[in-house]
């Protein structure tokens, strides 16, 4: 069914814009990916956009470089699966939508009062439990066919630049920017 609607949604997906979204979405994935298999204990978010992509976690450039070209050149190589990650975003807001209608398909009937709502909930829970079980699969079947590209094609780094800031608590929060160019 992803398949079909993937089909019919070609003409946005394969949009210059959206197509290079879903190119450097796919880089992203896959830099992280091979940082986890260099960096113990990996803590790394990631934002992708139609000119590269932002790393944040404390890394050095030369990790993040090393990463990018070892991710991008399996990538050529045919492993492009690498593009897709269980802790993506895409992956997450599956999981919170179905939870979010499970719980809200336990409660039909409910008219008023705290113990109608209490009285639900083992029905909540399980419907809850059931709609985790079957996100996990269908928000990597998203990323497959909406959200990552998993052929970079002419996918090209033009660079990587290191950007510190301060968070909560004036803790430093280390950013790579990864610039692509791609058609």
């Amino acid at each position: 069914m992803l398949e079909a609607l993937a089909k019919a949604a070609r003409p946005l997906l394969e949009s210059p814009y959206v197509r290079r979204v879903r190119r450097n979405h796919g880089l992203e994935h896959a830099t992280v990916h091979v940082l986890a298999q260099y960096v113990p204990n990996l803590s790394v978010a990631g934002r992708s956009d139609a000119d590269g992509f932002w790393l944040m976690g404390d890394l050095t450039t030369e990790q993040v470089q090393r990463a990018v070209e070892e991710a991008l050149r399996r990538m050529r190589n045919g492993e492009r699966k690498l593009a897709i990650h269980p802790n993506c975003g895409t992956s997450l807001l599956t999981t919170g939508v179905l939870v979010s209608l499970a719980a809200l398909a336990g409660s039909i009937g409910v008219r008023r009062g705290a113990l109608q709502y209490l009285s639900r909930l083992p029905s909540v829970i399980l419907l809850s439990i059931i709609a985790i079980i079957f996100s996990r699969p269908l928000g990597l079947q998203l990323q497959e066919h909406f959200t990552t590209l998993g052929d970079p094609s002419d996918l090209q780094v033009l660079s990587i630049t290191r950007h510190e800031g301060r968070g909560i608590r004036g803790r430093k929060i280390v950013f790579h920017r990864v610039q692509t160019r791609s058609s």
